[in-house]
């Protein structure tokens, strides 16, 4: 009961879901961020294999969580004694008194992913010697896949074999020759079971009928691999020699008992030339584009954005918003002809990233857009220079920057589902913004909006700015942010699904796990939604495979937020509810923290879709709000539009935006002690946005105040309107 409780707390739905922190074992190599700490060896047979070292020569260093005290056991094998290929040598090795392969110096890995978890290797590629169910079955067996929320559900959270089964196996076809390096298992992600294999043998074949195995090279024995500790926690195990081969198989030796033999795998694989022609050429991960594709940590990140500063100083500004929790700077490039101030007319966007740390794409992304802005607008492409002379960007690549840290240390495949999502205070940040839906909605089933209640720019409540209040400091910054710049449209990118989900995020049901809750401009941001996941080069493969348990794919890759899980707290609903600004979540990858040699396709995956979603500013309406006697701009006046029940208000200088899709609109513009003024607006397919401009009047009591403040005279036209609103009160 303890072990379900522990898991069902650390559960979140659908694409957040995940035990929390898992740590990373790592054979013969300790991460830098590793507690040290002697491997407890589970109760099990005599003959249970050894996870650590006890010759003193190299300690294995791992942090685990316990979850459940169960036996293991073992299953006797028939030795297996193949041919092997020459291979290159690798650091020498022992074995433990149970024969579990043990390293005698640090290793690391020299080979990239093969693509079990990116999804690059299909489903069929993936075979096994069987399978306990169609959602247990071989194409379930990628690192980091995520159950659906039901016991028994059609996809779940890794490859079981049967329980009859004496020799169970997981094999992948890599397709061409290759050589591999090493594997990388965890347990099975599942609420209501508690599955993982302990260790296991490797196997190599080219036709699928001849095998041979890994072998000790002390003893020249078949080579057993600890595995895992617990459901979570990536484990890695490099080959004492690489192997090169077209097939390799993973055959379980022992598991928790009372489970299943169950695993999720990545496979370290470089590819090997192939100087006669037999197989079918390896498509190339790559670009055109001449940028910095690797992985950025802090250091790293703060040095590009000054090359880009130093690049195009003309047309970027950088600065920071605030401080994390441990006191990394939330740094913002900003992108303009004219940067550093607010241009009246030119609307303001932003992409935020790195709001979970271990979600590293969109980190990668902005920093990639930044450079590429720069080069294009140098070399006067017409689409990005009127992107920058039209509109005002901000790219803030790591909002969770101590997050990010955290997983960049693990790397991006041993990092695991939750690692670094949340800020060095354990919050979430995605959860920790004001809930003003709750308000709102109170309002609404009173009848107060929007006459006694706004529905529009509510206030923060009373608890949320309270001392003790749980707010992160990170989440500090983006709200100041928020209400220092008028923005009118954003993204927030996220990793670890391909979906774009839209507010509101939080379900109106109160409890509800999720429900269908649109916002008045549901049109609007479903509009926005289609556009990022229209453009967006994997959301569109129409072979794609779901990422995990649901098929986005459906539905044009866009989805409700509510629909899909309830999120109090979202930025999203925030955004919308206490400024002007209309933002979705992008879901970039099934991989939250995609392999370096991966940026290159992901950067093309997704170039077209963010400058076209940044153009989306320009649809709708926009105008100035001014004063009809001084033509000065009216800040903070009202823009409402019939039929639609949520308002924006106009900037400081007047200048207002209002998103909206094709059609004929009421729109009307008041302000405090002016006459409303109501004028028909009609937004076509052509590419806006459609000038909607207002002059209001003042109201009499309005020019009375001002006149009696500045000591002057009251015209007799004003005195006479003054005296017949006088008499038809009385």
């Amino acid at each position: 009961m303890w072990g379900l409780l522990l898991a069902l707390a650390t559960f979140a739905p659908a694409v957040d879901v995940g035990l929390g922190a898992p740590s990373t074992s790592v054979l013969g190599l300790a991460s830098p961020a590793t507690t040290k700490a002697p491997v407890p060896t589970p109760r099990s047979s005599p003959a249970q294999p050894s996870a650590g070292k006890e010759n003193g020569t190299s300690e294995q260093h791992v942090r685990i969580r316990v979850i459940k005290k169960k036996k293991v056991i073992m299953k006797k094998r028939k030795k297996l004694t193949r041919p092997r290929p020459t291979v290159t040598a690798r650091p020498s090795v022992t074995t433990s008194p149970a024969g579990t392969l043990e390293l005698l110096e640090k290793q690391e890995p020299d080979c990239p992913p093969l693509g079990l978890e990116s999804l690059r290797v299909s489903d069929n590629q993936l075979d096994a010697s069987s399978s306990q169910s169609f959602g247990l079955g071989p194409h379930r067996g990628r690192l980091n896949i995520q159950s659906g929320l039901e016991d028994g559900d059609l996809f779940d959270g890794a490859w079981c074999a049967e329980q009859q089964d004496a020799e169970p196996w997981l094999q992948v076809d890599a397709r061409h020759p290759t050589r591999f390096s090493g594997i990388i298992t965890q347990g099975r992600n599942s609420i209501w079971r508690y599955d993982w294999v302990t260790s296991y043998k490797v196997q190599f074949s080219n036709d699928s009928r001849t095998w041979w195995g890994s072998k000790n090279r002390s003893s020249g024995m078949d080579a057993i691999f600890p595995a895992n500790s617990d459901p979570e926690t990536p484990v890695l195990n490099l080959l004492p020699e690489p192997q090169v081969a077209r097939f390799i198989r993973l055959l379980p030796q022992t598991w928790l008992q009372g489970g299943a033999s169950c695993l999720r795998a990545e496979i370290l694989a470089c590819p090997v030339s192939d100087p006669n022609g037999l197989f079918p050429e390896v498509p190339m991960l790559g670009s055109s584009d001449s940028l910095d594709f690797r992985h950025h940590d802090y250091k790293a990140m703060r040095k590009l954005m000054k090359e880009v500063n130093e690049q195009c100083p003309n047309i970027t500004r950088i600065y920071s918003i605030g401080k994390s929790h441990q006191g990394l700077k939330l740094y913002v490039m900003e992108m303009s002809d004219q940067p550093g101030e607010h241009e009246l007319g030119e609307p303001e966007v932003r992409y935020v990233a790195g709001m979970h740390g271990n979600e590293a794409l969109g980190r990668e992304l902005l920093l990639l857009l930044m450079q590429f802005l720069c080069r294009e607008f140098l070399r006067g492409d017409p689409r990005v220079t009127r992107l920058l002379t039209e509109t005002r960007i901000h790219l803030l690549p790591s909002m969770n920057p101590d997050g990010y840290e955290t997983a960049f240390r693990r790397g991006s495949e041993l990092v695991g589902w939750a690692e670094g999502r949340w800020n060095h205070q354990g919050i979430d940040l995605n959860h920790n913004f004001a809930d003003l839906n709750t308000p709102l909605w109170e309002a609404e089933d009173e009848g107060l909006v929007p006459d006694t209640v706004p529905n529009h720019h509510l206030p923060l409540p009373t608890y949320y700015t309270l001392p003790n209040a749980t707010v992160a400091p990170e989440t500090w910054a983006v709200i100041k942010w928020m209400q220092r710049i008028p923005f009118v449209l954003s993204a927030n990118l996220h990793g670890g699904e391909l979906v774009v989900s839209y507010p509101f995020d939080m379900t109106r049901t109160p409890w509800a796990a999720r429900e269908l809750t649109p916002t008045p401009d549901e049109a609007v941001f479903r509009w926005l939604s289609t556009v990022y996941a229209g453009t967006n080069r994997a959301m569109q493969d129409p072979d794609r495979r779901p990422c995990h348990s649901q098929d986005f794919s459906l539905y044009g890759s866009i989805i409700n937020g509510a629909d899909w899980h309830t999120v109090p707290g979202s930025m999203n609903d925030f955004s919308y509810l206490h400024t002007n600004c209309f933002e979705v979540t992008v879901e970039l990858s099934c991989d939250k923290f995609p392999h370096e040699n991966e940026l290159p396709q992901e950067w093309e995956n997704n170039k077209d879709a963010l400058l076209t979603y940044l153009e989306q500013v320009r649809m709708g309406i926009a105008g100035v709000v001014r004063d009809k006697d001084t033509e000065l701009g009216i800040a903070d006046a009202v823009i409402s539009v019939d039929g639609i029940n949520h308002d924006v208000t106009t900037a400081w200088g007047g200048d207002y935006w209002r998103l909206l899709t094709p059609g004929d609109y009421m729109v009307t513009a008041s302000a405090e002690g002016y006459h409303t003024v109501t004028r028909s607006c009609r937004v076509t397919f052509e590419e806006g946005p459609v000038p909607c401009n207002f002059r209001l009047t003042k109201t009499p009591k309005q020019r009375l105040r001002e006149l009696l403040a500045a000591g002057a005279k009251v015209p007799p036209d004003l005195r006479r309107r003054l005296e017949r609103l006088r008499g038809q009160k009385n």
